[in-house]
């Protein structure tokens, strides 16, 4: 049998890759029919990932759209049941490759969510959203949470899990926001949108100047509603439900719909959600 050392990603296997997925061949029935024809696996599945993700950009910078930039990247080549956080394991719950979702579970020990939940307690207010016209912030009749932001390394909880959700997704502390800590009673909600900036929008330039463009986020789920409250993603048909400790990471490589990572909070029908967020930029955000 050819070993996975042996076989080389040619291009005209490239070729034939994307032949397939233009003839509407579903990724799966391709992944099959390499393995049956003597691919190794891993093998397969990196051609398929990697031949489509530059076919995806190069079609889309065709059509006007800017490059695809580098973005946080878990480690789950060998689709690991569990990834090294650093200070703790976490097990992977759901991968997904499009949109780049996964669930993590077991991201924070229920001590960690009380404890960051009593921190927040005092400092809460309306949530606010970033203003686009004006790189500002303002009030959105979209979100109706209530919530507060920490300081990058504000304390030692807040050190403590901004370098183990760095470690989580590849990505710099430095280029991360603060965390923000949310707070949803019932009927509250955040309706469908992109956590990226807007080209288009006024306010962006302003915006970006403190770190680059938004390229990932993780939603720390830290106490659950009875009822309602999950992540969704309209575009993938997709419902993260907001299990205690448990985390759902997405990210988004151009400021595009063609990302799909639409995504909402839905309305909390019982009881209350706390979450915490951490969104991630290209560059230090200062």
């Amino acid at each position: 049998m050819t070993t996975k050392t042996q076989q080389q990603i040619t291009p005209e296997l490239r070729k034939w890759i994307v032949e397939q997925a233009q003839a509407g061949h579903p990724a799966e029935a391709v992944l099959r029919s390499m393995m049956a024809s003597g691919w190794d696996n891993d093998v397969a599945v990196e051609a398929m990932e990697s031949t489509l993700r530059e076919h995806l950009n190069a079609q889309a910078v065709q059509q006007g759209l800017a490059p695809a930039v580098p973005v946080p990247e878990p480690k789950l080549d060998e689709s690991p049941l569990y990834i090294d956080a650093g200070d703790r394991k976490v097990y992977v719950v759901q991968n997904q490759y499009n949109p780049r979702v996964v669930v993590f579970g077991g991201v924070l020990s229920d001590d960690e969510c009380d404890k960051l939940i009593a921190l927040a307690k005092p400092r809460m207010a309306r949530s606010l959203t970033v203003a686009t016209k004006t790189g500002g912030e303002e009030v959105n009749e979209d979100r109706t949470s209530n919530g507060m932001f920490f300081q990058r390394g504000e304390n030692e909880l807040v050190t403590r899990i901004e370098a183990r959700l760095a470690k989580l997704v590849n990505w710099p502390v430095e280029n991360g926001e603060g965390l923000q800590v949310l707070h949803y009673r019932p009927g509250a909600e955040y309706k469908p949108h992109y956590d990226y900036f807007d080209p288009n929008e006024p306010g962006t330039p302003t915006i970006l100047k403190r770190g680059g463009q938004r390229v990932g986020t993780i939603v720390i789920y830290l106490a659950e509603p009875e009822k309602g409250g999950g992540t969704t993603f309209p575009d993938a048909h997709l419902e993260v439900y907001p299990k205690r400790g448990h985390a759902v990471f997405f990210s988004y490589e151009r400021a595009h719909p063609s990302t799909k990572t639409l995504h909402g909070g839905a309305p909390v029908l019982a009881g209350e959600k706390w979450i915490a967020t951490k969104w991630m930029r290209e560059r230090r955000f200062e």
